[in-house]
């Protein structure tokens, strides 16, 4: 078997065990609560094309016109939960003691959004927008986005923006093109939100496939109108599935550094998702699975001052390590990184601090250096973090050399550039969506 063929059906068969036993139509609203919960209020945004089907609301078929619907997430309490992950319900009605919920779902005007938005904006700033990746459901969107939200501990308003994925490994090229169709949708989405007197910014989270649409629509709106507007400050690109040349060019035509958002971007070598839509699109590297200390991209990144994380060492129990980005300390750290300028009491440990804490624990070596990755992010909101962050970087030196040295083999290649070997390694536990 060759080792395309290899790829292929290690990424089929992780997509369909990732789905597998999860029932249909959990959007249909539940009443049942549990003490402890807490509830994520959302708004959809999306151009896919209404379904009939109970509890699914959109299917992955695209409508000529925009729909938005305000959503209420239940989630459980954090002690009976794996942050980080999504608890899908097993059987309806979920039990939300133990698994996510829906509250209520409810299809809204354009005048009735603009009222959401203001109150939902008391207090709250900011905006984080998500828009998801390749082979994501309606339903799958939705949990995913309550998820990062609520995880992330960011107080900001949650937009989510869903385009028509069809929801299925086997329909890469319709999503592709779906991502096309959707940017005047993402674009004019984003216009509105950098328009409300509310919000003092906007960030944006985009996932795999997601990013190209992200980037497309920014590149439209700064051809359109001489600039990205000002309000969106934040990009975050976590597993981006873009070429790497194709990213070089949108990013040219959006301006120079201080008239554009700033760029996060989260890449892992061994995201297997992306060795597999690299071979598809004629071995062109993939911007989420580039190495971002080597050349030529640390000095091209530092150039147009994009910060690049490398979560090549972050353990993931999803088998194709595509969605590393929804884990817990990561999920944190990108919620922290939002909410530019965030006031810290000065007796308090800088958030940064105890992010990479929690994730190193007592670990030295790489354990220590997926700490400092996560923490990096962190670094520009608070100024403690910066010292604080250059003192770990510099003990991680020595001892990541050694914990390399003592890794076994198939450990060493996970922290390589994608080969044909390490494309074949046998996978872990469970799967997540792109």
């Amino acid at each position: 078997m060759s080792v395309r063929s290899r790829i292929a059906v290690t990424l089929v068969c992780a997509l369909l065990a990732g789905c597998g036993g999860r029932p249909e139509g959990v959007l249909v609203p539940s009443p049942a609560s549990a003490p402890g919960v807490s509830t994520v209020d959302l708004m959809a945004v999306t151009v896919r094309r209404p379904t009939a089907q109970p509890g699914m609301l959109f299917s992955g078929e695209r409508a000529s016109k925009v729909s938005l619907t305000d959503i209420r997430i239940s989630i459980p309490p954090d002690s009976a939960r794996r942050i980080g992950e999504v608890q899908w319900p097993k059987k309806l009605p979920p039990n939300p003691a133990t698994e996510f919920s829906t509250l209520s779902a409810t299809e809204v005007t354009r005048d009735q959004a603009r009222g959401w938005f203001r109150r939902e904006a008391k207090g709250r700033r900011h905006v984080l927008l998500f828009v998801h990746g390749f082979n994501n459901t309606y339903e799958d969107a939705v949990y995913r986005f309550a998820q990062i939200a609520h995880d992330s501990g960011a107080e900001a308003v949650p937009v989510l923006f869903t385009w028509p994925s069809r929801g299925s490994v086997f329909a890469y090229q319709y999503d592709r093109e779906s991502t096309n169709y959707s940017r005047d949708a993402l674009e004019e989405t984003l216009q509105t939100l950098a328009k409300a007197p509310e919000i003092e910014d906007v960030s944006v989270l985009a996932h795999s496939m997601g990013s190209f649409l992200t980037l497309e629509s920014l590149r439209q709106m700064a051809i359109r109108n001489g600039r990205i507007a000002p309000k969106i400050r934040n990009v975050i690109l976590a597993a981006p599935d873009v070429d790497v040349d194709v990213f070089k060019q949108q990013l040219g035509e959006m301006g120079p550094p201080n008239e554009r958002p700033r760029f996060t971007i989260f890449t892992s070598t061994d995201d297997r998702a992306l060795m597999l839509s690299s071979r598809i699109a004629g071995q062109v590297p993939r911007l989420g699975a580039i190495d971002p200390k080597a050349e030529p991209y640390a000095s091209e990144f530092r150039q147009a001052n994009i910060q690049a994380f490398d979560l090549t060492d972050v353990q993931s129990a999803d088998q194709l390590r595509h969605g590393k980005f929804a884990s817990a300390d990561v999920v944190r750290a990108i919620g922290v990184r939002l909410v530019d300028g965030q006031k810290i009491a000065t007796n308090d440990p800088s958030l940064g601090e105890r992010v990479g804490q929690f994730t190193t624990g007592l670990a030295s070596g790489a354990g220590a250096a997926a700490g400092a990755i996560v923490t990096a992010p962190l670094a520009i909101v608070d100024p403690r973090t910066r010292r604080s962050y250059g003192d770990q970087w510099g003990s991680v030196g020595g001892g990541f050399n050694d914990a390399a040295s003592s890794l076994r083999p198939d450990q060493r290649r996970r922290a390589q550039a994608p080969t044909a070997s390490s494309a074949g390694a046998s996978p872990s536990n469970s799967a997540a969506t792109r």
